[in-house]
């Protein structure tokens, strides 16, 4: 059986492609982000899921969760938003809205020229270490960066850097595993 994030791949696709030729992305990206937060909760994924309701009752159900808010292509004022719920209904897929907003998301990353990145470290960054950061990043991957920064105490010092696929793990720690590993061999 498929994973999830497979499932998901050629849906995003064709709402990426339907959102890019009408300058929607954003509007269907906050559309998107709505909705997965709305389905991750466990309750109304389980109301969704009961047996007893029909697509029609669940469509009717989203589009009117969706209509007060920033899901406004997932609501019954957008006939395209409510076309593809339907589909997803149809095809049994709403459980994977989740991945397929994420991929919406690297996909409009990518024709944006972004990066979200990450930065790991065991002590807070100051502003002027996130801009040098950033620049370096900048430089060396070619797109515009999203800089984000977390605490994680277990690093002892220095930071990990995530940048889509690329990692760069300058943690003291890790260089203790290297030092640990040269050491034994």
């Amino acid at each position: 059986m498929a994973d999830n994030h497979t499932i998901a791949r050629p849906y995003a696709q064709a709402l990426f492609e339907l959102a890019h030729s009408a300058g929607e992305l954003s509007a269907w990206s906050e559309s998107l982000e709505v909705a997965r937060a709305f389905l991750a909760d466990g309750q109304v994924a389980a109301y969704l899921g009961d047996p007893a309701f029909s697509n029609a009752r669940r469509l009717e159900f989203l589009t009117g969760m969706f209509a007060d808010g920033k899901a406004a292509r997932l609501s019954g004022e957008d006939t395209r938003g409510v076309n593809f719920l339907k589909l997803l209904l149809e095809n049994r897929r709403l459980r994977v809205l989740p991945e397929i907003a994420e991929h919406f998301e690297v996909l409009k990353a990518e024709i944006e020229n972004v990066v979200d990145v990450t930065v790991t470290a065991a002590s807070p960054i100051s502003e002027q270490q996130q801009e040098e950061i950033s620049a370096a990043l900048r430089a060396r991957l070619g797109r515009e960066v999203h800089l984000e920064t977390e605490i994680d105490e277990d690093l002892i010092g220095g930071a990990v850097i995530r940048a889509g696929d690329v990692v760069i793990d300058g943690s003291l720690r890790a260089r203790l595993v290297g030092l640990a590993n040269a050491m034994i061999k």
